[in-house]
């Protein structure tokens, strides 16, 4: 089925409908749900993947059906860093997407229903749109946003921790992330050639965003735009002990960005130097290994998303 008549016509459309079978947040009334809606339109099968190579032989063997996403910013990472290695980001058609995850982040952004079956009324009935990618050095993807600094300093403190303190992983990642990162991380930030942070001031983080939010609605970029073709950065130098305070303050409100230690840009290429020590990256809730540089490039409409 072509495009065009995805575009022009709902009656008879076939889906493909992909679940991961481990996640916790796919409840069994929900993709239930989500499936007797799309069933409304045309004909559904669901497959519940139990593995990477699952999910790619589920997506590159769609064969024509609107395949659609059921989970969070994770999945969708997960499915678009297969069909970019594949390099078949475009020609696999229009994406829905349903959100069931924890956080939604790019959802939100897409302003998608969090409601599962009105956004698989969405899948049914909207219109696909363009969307970008975030491709970095070695060429992983990002879908939503990255940012290095404290926040990808805690979610991996916190990873190592869920074993043995579950919910209080993430408390406790964040306070020893804050002790440990001292005055701040040195790094030097350029903006297609341009420097934002000289390298000598300590950074508490940078994010550069697709989309706006992080952990289920903070608003860290709050002017990203996932159809617009840049990538949108803020930097904090907020370090002191006051000034972090502040950051996370007005960060829960988006008014973070007003603030004197904080610079916003926004370009096609990103570049993240150590000036000393190392930095993770925490790329839609995924989190790196130490390392000392990393170079981000924007790819603008490599993907489409089914929109409201």
């Amino acid at each position: 089925m072509s495009d065009q008549e995805n575009r022009d016509g709902q009656h008879g459309r076939s889906y493909l409908a992909l679940v991961n079978a481990a996640a916790g947040s796919a409840r069994p009334d929900a993709v239930d749900a989500v499936v007797g809606e799309l069933g409304r339109a045309g004909d559904v099968e669901l497959r519940r993947t139990g593995s990477l190579d699952e999910l790619r032989e589920s997506l590159l063997g769609a064969e024509g059906r609107r395949v659609v996403l059921l989970g969070g910013d994770g999945s969708l990472h997960a499915a678009l860093q297969l069909l970019w290695d594949a390099h078949r980001t475009w020609d696999v058609g229009p994406l829905g997407v349903v959100p069931l995850g924890t956080g939604n982040d790019l959802a939100r952004s897409l302003r998608l229903p969090l409601d599962p079956v009105a956004a698989a009324r969405v899948v049914t009935t909207g219109r696909p749109r363009e969307l970008e990618l975030l491709v970095d050095s070695q060429d992983r993807i990002t879908v939503n946003t990255v940012h290095a600094g404290i926040g990808a300093s805690a979610t991996a403190t916190a990873q190592r921790l869920k074993k043995g303190l579950k919910a209080l992983a993430y408390p406790v990642g964040a306070a020893w992330a804050g002790v440990s990162a001292g005055r701040g991380f040195r790094l030097r930030v350029q903006v297609d050639g341009q420097v934002v942070a000289p390298g000598p001031e300590p950074v508490l983080l940078v994010g550069i965003g697709i989309g706006g939010t992080i952990g289920g609605g903070a608003p860290l970029v709050p002017g990203a735009d996932p159809h617009d073709g840049v990538a949108d950065v803020v930097l904090s130098t907020s370090t002191g002990p006051l000034a972090r305070l502040g950051f996370a303050a007005g960060l829960r409100r988006g008014v973070h960005v007003e603030r004197q230690d904080v610079t916003t840009a926004t370009g096609k290429v990103v570049e993240i130097t150590a000036e000393s020590g190392s930095f993770r990256l925490n790329s839609d809730g995924e989190v790196t290994g130490p390392q000392t540089s990393e170079r981000f490039e924007m790819h603008a409409d490599v993907w489409r998303v089914v929109c409201p």
